[in-house]
């Protein structure tokens, strides 16, 4: 899966919302563009996305469910 096939899915399954769809999605793109970048700038950036993902904290404490489970109740 591409950046481009994630940003598909984001947009149709409501993924705008849900911020660790987001940060998958910036992993990719980085991924995508580490030939562009060098090592230096390349973990700059790993770094600021790991940042966002640790900003998250405990976002999905009381919607497992929701947020891991299969949607069904």
């Amino acid at each position: 899966m591409d950046s481009s096939d994630w940003a598909h899915y984001i947009e149709s399954t409501d993924g705008l919302s849900k911020p660790w769809l987001l940060i998958q999605w910036r992993l990719k793109r980085l991924q995508e563009e580490r030939h562009k970048l060098d090592a230096d700038a390349y973990m700059a950036e790993l770094a600021e996305l790991h940042q966002a993902l640790m900003g998250l904290g405990e976002w999905w404490q009381g919607q497992e469910d929701e947020v891991f489970g299969s949607g069904e109740s």
